[in-house]
C-alpha cells in the first residue's frame, strides 16, 4: 500500500494528537474510574478493568504499580494513583 499524502492541516491534527497522547490516556482513565464505580455487573467491570490496563500501558505506568492496581481491582486505588499522575503531568 502506497504512503498517503496528507494536507498541512491533517499533518498538524495528527501531530497534536500524538503530542497530547498522555493527556488523552489520563482522561480515558478518569472516565473509566467513574464507570467502574457505576458498573452493575461483574462482566462489565471486567471489561472496564481490561480497558484500564490498556490505558495504563499507554501511559507507561510502572509494571509493579499497574499490577498492584489490577490485582486489587479497587477503583479507589486507581483514583488515588490517577490523582498523583495528574499532578505530575502538570
Amino acid at each position: 500500500m502506497a504512503g498517503r499524502e496528507y494536507t498541512n492541516y491533517q499533518k498538524k491534527v495528527i501531530e497534536r494528537y500524538y503530542d497530547n497522547l498522555d493527556t488523552i490516556a489520563l482522561t480515558r482513565l478518569q472516565e473509566l474510574v467513574g464507570e467502574l464505580y457505576l458498573a452493575d455487573s461483574d462482566r462489565k467491570r471486567e471489561r472496564l478493568w481490561q480497558r484500564a490496563a490498556a490505558a495504563m500501558d499507554k501511559l507507561k505506568v510502572k509494571p509493579a504499580i499497574a499490577a498492584h492496581i489490577l490485582e486489587r481491582r479497587d477503583p479507589k486505588i486507581l483514583a488515588s494513583n490517577l490523582e498523583d499522575w495528574l499532578r505530575s503531568a502538570k
